[in-house]
């Protein structure tokens, strides 16, 4: 893919562990039974991220013995819509913040109103 930035995998998954560690430690106490993980190609186009489980503001008391909710950040589309390192990880934030922001309930129209 010519003209796109070179991000290694490891380096990428750095900065998904760096955007994670920019959540307030309040909020993070309160994250459940969810996994963050880097995936190369999204399932379909233009997906740079991907929250699929059940949000915190959805579970109840039946909510026990569930596999975890999973973040998926899509490392090869973050690549090809960012011109520097910088904005890689200014994106990959971005995603990582919008994504957790499902787990916390929050949906695309507000995500987009606070700016993520």
């Amino acid at each position: 893919m010519a003209g796109v930035i070179e991000v290694s995998r490891e380096r990428f998954e750095e900065l998904v562990a760096e955007a994670l560690d920019t959540i307030p430690p309040e909020l993070t106490r309160v994250m459940s039974n969810v996994v963050v993980v880097v995936v190369d190609d999204p399932p379909e186009p233009d997906l740079l991220g991907l929250y699929t489980g059940i949000p915190l503001t959805e579970r109840g008391d039946w909510y026990a013995g569930v596999l975890p909710d999973r973040i998926e950040i899509y490392r090869n589309s973050i690549l090809s819509i960012c011109k520097s390192e910088d904005d890689v990880v200014d994106e990959v934030r971005i995603t990582v913040l919008h994504e957790v922001g499902h787990h916390f309930g929050i949906d695309d129209d507000r995500l987009h109103d606070l700016g993520w």
